[in-house]
């Protein structure tokens, strides 16, 4: 979920953060202020800085580079200077200077660890997700963060509470189209998703307080990449007020399961959940010590973000691209019927040996997140002088790393602007090149549950319904992540009744 992660975090389909003229004005003066604050990094005289430019004085290459993401042009912005100065190359976005790498050398570089590079969001993005997040923090801290992510991740984990993942998959969906003929698709699994990721990890129950940490989590997330101005009215201002709600909420989650854990120990018939509470709870550092309740927060609330939102935007893609493409949608519903045989021989239950089954429909999941990936680069920060490429790059610049150059490059994927499921059909792909999960040792923890989830979820809808797209070409918009722009409406059709 770092990937499905970080900047990685979007912007609602269809709504922008600031009218675009204010923005410029306020992201003006914030580039201005980011410009005249004094700042280490300098390059040393003898050591070589990437080629580039660093655009127009106080503001960079901001404007062009956050309306070619609007109009979603960005991987022309990034190939114009690819072209211009190479794989690495240098610019200034959002007050900071940038080095951005591509190719799978900088990939490799940038997920191989011990580099310098830390996994900083902007300022926007961080104090949203708290300066504890697993965003955030390094070196050992990272590691005890992430082994306790794991410890419930592993498709070890995932195998045995697959059952309760399917039923509450099954029921969140149908709740949300029982008697409808139509919906906007991404809502539908932003909801869903949702709801999924809050009973399974943290075990909350239908209810007034998962409807209430929804609507709180949406006004949250837009602030992650708004202008990190807490003025009363703006994105970021109220992203702030629902942070400090869910704080609450969750912060009286934890002091429950606390007490209930009190009450284990004295009773061994009292059964906790082996959740995300529960293992942060749990966890003690190389000291011996518990997690800061700050600390368990910040990375309850990074995994909720993480573990539904690019989720979302590949359960979008895949709706979109089945209601395109009648050949794949008969594909994937022949081999989904398969799997409803396969389980109703099984007595009903889905088991993994039947999601094993469901090879084809993650061939084309994989291929849409290599045309169009759900976290297409992210900002990391670099924590002390560094080099690539025989270029030098300064302590606290910020380096950007992107998925594209590699997805697209012909040398590596033959006729990549072509859709080709079968690309990851027995096929060796050369390692740091195919990456929207990441790559090293920092691949995304959440892969496996975003794979369970979003297959659990296309199954139950494919062999139920029939859809259409109700506008045909809707365009993507990435404010920063790609979605519909119009979150999709679709026209279903009940299969029962065809």
């Amino acid at each position: 979920m770092e990937v499905i992660s970080s900047l990685q975090f979007p912007l609602p389909y269809s709504e922008s953060t600031l009218p675009f003229l204010v923005s410029v004005v306020i992201l003006a003066l914030v580039a201005l202020l980011a410009y005249l604050k004094p700042r280490s990094g300098s390059s040393p005289v003898g050591k070589k800085l990437a080629p580039g430019s660093f655009g127009l004085p106080f503001i960079g290459e901001t404007l062009s580079f956050l309306r070619a993401m609007k109009d979603d042009t960005i991987l022309q912005w990034y190939a114009e200077r690819i072209d211009k100065f190479g794989p690495v190359f240098k610019t200034s976005l959002m007050g900071s200077k940038v080095v951005v790498i591509t190719g799978q050398p900088g990939n490799r570089f940038i997920f191989s660890g011990d580099n310098g590079i830390a996994s900083n969001q902007p300022p926007s993005a961080a104090k949203i997700l708290g300066k504890r997040s697993i965003f955030e923090v390094s070196g050992s801290r990272h590691k005890l963060v992430r082994g306790a992510l794991m410890s419930f991740l592993t498709p070890e984990s995932l195998q045995k509470y697959l059952g309760q993942m399917d039923s509450v998959v099954k029921q969140q969906l149908f709740q949300e189209l029982n008697g409808k003929d139509s919906t906007q698709a991404v809502p539908l699994m932003k909801r869903v998703t949702f709801k999924v990721t809050c009973n399974l990890l943290f075990g909350l129950p239908e209810g007034k307080l998962k409807d209430s940490l929804f609507e709180d989590f949406t006004l949250a997330i837009k602030g992650t990449w708004a202008i990190p101005l807490e003025f009363p009215g703006t994105i970021f201002a109220k992203a702030i007020q629902a942070r400090r709600r869910i704080n609450k909420r969750l912060s009286d989650l934890i002091r429950t399961r606390k007490m209930e854990m009190e009450k284990q120990s004295k009773d061994d018939s009292t059964k906790i959940p082996n959740d995300a509470i529960t293992s942060f709870l749990v966890l003690r550092d190389e000291n011996g010590e518990p997690l800061p309740e700050e600390e368990i927060l910040d990375n309850l609330i990074t995994l909720i973000f993480a573990s539904h939102d690019t989720i979302t935007i590949l359960l979008g893609l895949l709706v979109r691209h089945l209601a395109r493409d009648p050949d794949v949608y008969n594909k994937v519903l022949e081999e989904q019927q398969e799997v409803v045989k396969a389980r109703e021989a099984n007595g009903g239950t889905l088991g993994w040996s039947e999601m094993q089954m469901m090879k084809y429909t993650w061939r084309v999941s994989q291929e849409l997140m290599r045309l169009t990936p759900p976290v297409f680069g992210s900002f990391k920060t670099t924590e002390r002088d560094t080099s690539f490429g025989g270029f030098h790059i300064p302590k606290g610049w910020q380096v950007f790393w992107t998925s594209p150059p590699t997805h697209m490059d012909k040398n590596i994927f033959e006729e990549p602007e072509k859709f080709d499921p079968s690309r990851f059909e027995n096929r060796s792909i050369p390692p740091y090149t195919y990456i929207p999960f990441g790559a090293g040792y920092r691949i995304c923890p959440g892969l496996e549950y975003a794979r369970v989830e979003v297959l659990l979820i296309v199954h139950h809808l494919i062999t139920n319904y029939r859809w259409t797209e109700m506008i045909p070409n809707e365009p993507l918009t990435r404010e920063p992540l790609p979605y519909p722009a119009m979150g999709l409406p679709i026209k279903l059709l009940p299969r029962k009744s065809m």
